[in-house]
């Protein structure tokens, strides 16, 4: 009997590239025992995960203001206008950098909230082939042809409406999805 790698997976289910039988489902190609995790997760991640970002920015940036409006007020009590001047205008920079920052994790969490169904309907129907790295569909639905991990990655977030989050160094942000992967309007 062939390994699908899933009880629900159907048996004889074979890699439209290779033709091997070694196929399981992304997500336990992504988080499974047996396989090198790190980097294989890391080239399926179905999008940016950005849920704390926000909140941890905001803390850093309200530490430096505080230290800064610290400085303003020792400089303040030593009689030193200098560092009162210095002090609060470090103090509003950093608070209007910070707002910004924040916003912006914000709008890329949105984004994140926005698009995980469109990558969900897209990622979990997902095979990946262990013989040859290829990702595909069954039957050719959602999306049809096979990608490599980092096709597939770039299809995903580009579906999902979140590639513009992609790390500067990711692979993914520089492959090409061929023409014709996805069907349907």
């Amino acid at each position: 009997m062939a390994h699908t790698g899933s009880s629900s997976e159907p048996a004889g289910t074979s890699c439209p590239g290779c033709g091997g039988q070694d196929v399981l489902t992304v997500q336990e190609a992504a988080g499974g025992p047996g396989l090198r995790r790190g980097a294989l997760a890391a080239r399926l991640a179905r999008g940016p995960h950005k849920s704390r970002d926000g909140f941890l920015h905001a803390v850093e940036g309200l530490v430096l203001v505080v230290l800064t409006l610290a400085w303003a007020r020792m400089g303040a009590d030593q009689g030193k206008p200098l560092y009162v001047g210095g002090g609060l205008a470090l103090a509003v920079l950093l608070l209007v950098g910070t707002a910004v920052v924040v916003r912006g994790d914000i709008r890329q969490r949105a984004a994140e909230r926005a698009g995980a169904p469109r990558a969900a309907a897209l990622w979990r129907p997902a095979r990946y082939c262990r013989a040859c790295s290829g990702v595909f569909c069954p039957g050719g639905t959602p999306w049809r042809g096979l990608l490599t991990p980092e096709q597939f990655k770039k299809l995903v977030w580009t579906e999902a409406g979140y590639a513009d989050q992609l790390p500067p160094d990711d692979a993914a942000r520089g492959v090409e999805v061929p023409p014709g992967t996805v069907g349907g309007p």
